[in-house]
């Protein structure tokens, strides 16, 4: 039902004779370009454990402080539910997706480096404000400027593992930026957890070592090689060639050159790469990878959970420094799936993580709002197995989550793209991307003390909508080479029917009639 193999044969269909070794240079490459991942994990992260800790409460939310300390009758689902504390959080995601639509314009006439660097100067410069933050707006310009280095990073990160990969290892080359993601979250709880205990200032100290990994993304940016791909699309064909045997590890690219060659030649006639992107052959890369995943990526509830794990324990019953703790083993689940999704990825497929792993994160999901229903409210607190059981629960359900819908959101819409709309379409899916991250760090806070346990329930709900998204749109692209994805459309047993323009457009002009876009 998915679709599609590829028919043998035809122009451009020269992936059987790519070739290409392992190399020290190729994984150098990949390992420093994946350091991009490390400042968006950071700072999902550390951004909770800080809007958990007193010293950070009192000295900015002195309300939301008092409120947790005092024993009120209202639910405890409302302890943290301050808007402006939630702002915090989600003003740089706001900021990232603005910035996405500039990092379109600099990743594709500058190349990916130029954006990665960028990225990370932006992130630097944030993290200085914030870690010196003495009121409310300093906080958040910092978060603005954190924000811009998440925008331009999550734009070309993705895309630079992606081009630099070959066919047969993108999905766990690429996965090296969920890794690297995943690798940050850890950091930053357990950063969280030996600051806590830093008084007065312990919060920044947290939050001003978010300047490591950008620090670590600036000299990745330098020092290391531009894609390829992008060299051809400036034109800067004998470097691109050079590139691409290096990171191939053979002399013998000239089928995969000449396909980089033809997709570039094919991208420079593109004028306006963002109407590109809505004529009727790329529907499908618009509804899934640029608009769908990146949706569904933040819709399956567990950003909510990173982004306020240590606030969620708190409010559970747990102590502070139990909370953190907890958000920490949870955390590290999520490392562990990675790495399995890496693996494993370029053997069983996209789809079948995005399946498997969703009926377990929908089964996760129901289990947590029932025993929420029975056990949790009125000002009580959890029972200590109750407390340890929904930790369980949590950390299988991150467990799912990373190594489906975590390190897969990032690298199927990197995949399905072709040259001519790769940077514009990038944008979009982060612009989506962060649209919805930044909804759901604005939001969950408050829903979660309007819907309490049902919160959970409508993430249930909405998991199932995206598994039967996947199971009835998306082919799958294991092992299949980047420049060659629009095939699977065109043998789909839904999208074929969509995707042949160029058919149409040669009947309708033949006939003097325009051309449906």
């Amino acid at each position: 039902m998915a679709g599609g193999g590829l028919p043998d044969g035809g122009p451009a269909k020269r992936a059987h004779l790519y070739e290409h070794r392992f190399t020290s240079y190729f994984a150098f490459t990949c390992i420093v370009g994946a350091l991009g991942g490390s400042l968006f994990g950071y700072d999902l992260g550390v951004s909770g454990g800080v809007t958990s800790m007193d010293d950070f409460l009192k000295e900015f939310f002195p309300d939301v402080y008092r409120r947790k300390h005092m024993h009120l009758k209202e639910t405890d689902y409302c302890k943290y539910d301050n808007q402006v504390l939630t702002l915090f959080t989600s003003s740089l995601y706001f900021s990232a997706l603005i910035m996405t639509f500039f990092a379109s314009y600099l990743t594709r006439k500058k190349g990916r480096k130029a954006s990665i660097i960028v990225g990370a100067l932006s992130f630097l410069a944030g993290a200085i404000l914030n870690a010196a933050a003495q009121n409310i707006a300093m906080l958040i310009i910092g978060r603005v400027l954190l924000g811009g280095g998440i925008g331009f990073g999550n734009q070309a990160v993705p895309l630079y593992l992606s081009e630099m990969a070959p066919a047969k290892n993108r999905g766990a080359v690429n996965q090296l930026f969920q890794f690297t993601t995943c690798a940050g979250i850890l950091i930053a709880n357990l950063v969280n957890y030996f600051t806590d205990k830093i008084h007065p200032h312990g919060w920044r100290i947290s939050l001003g070592l978010a300047g490591i990994p950008a620090i670590l993304m600036l000299l990745g940016g330098i020092f290391c090689a531009e894609t390829p791909n992008s060299l051809v699309e400036q034109g800067k064909l004998d470097e691109a060639r050079r590139v691409l045997e290096r990171v191939r590890g053979t002399k013998n690219v000239e089928a995969e050159f000449q396909d980089l060659k033809d997709a570039s030649e094919e991208a420079r006639a593109v004028k306006s790469p963002f109407r590109t992107l809505l004529k009727r052959k790329y529907r499908p890369q618009l509804i899934i990878g640029a608009l769908g995943i990146p949706a569904f990526q933040q819709l399956t509830g567990n950003n909510s959970i990173l982004f306020y794990a240590p606030v969620i324990f708190q409010s559970l019953g747990f102590g502070a420094n139990a909370s953190l703790f907890s958000s920490f083993i949870t955390n590290g689940a999520l490392l562990v799936a990675t790495v399995i999704s890496m693996f494993l990825v370029d053997k069983f497929g996209r789809r079948a993580f995005f399946l498997e792993a969703g009926a377990e994160m929908i089964c996760s999901m129901i289990i947590t709002a029932v025993a929420l229903a029975l056990e949790f409210g009125h000002g009580k607190e959890l029972p200590k197995g109750t407390s340890v059981f929904l930790v369980i629960v949590i950390f299988l359900f991150v467990l799912a989550y990373g190594r489906s819908w975590g390190p897969l959101g990032w690298l199927v819409p990197s995949e399905l793209f072709p040259l001519e709309i790769r940077s514009a379409a990038q944008s979009v899916v982060v612009c989506v991307n962060m649209i919805f991250t930044a909804l759901v760090a604005q939001l969950f806070l408050m829903s979660l003390c309007h819907l309490k346990y049902g919160i959970f329930l409508l993430f249930a709900g909405l998991i199932v909508i995206m598994s039967l998204f996947v199971l009835f749109l998306l082919p799958e692209t294991k092992q299949v080479p980047i420049e060659e994805i629009y095939l699977l459309f065109e043998n789909h047993w839904f999208w074929k029917n969509i995707v042949r323009e160029r058919t149409d457009q040669d009947q309708e002009t033949s006939n003097g009639k325009p051309v449906a876009v």
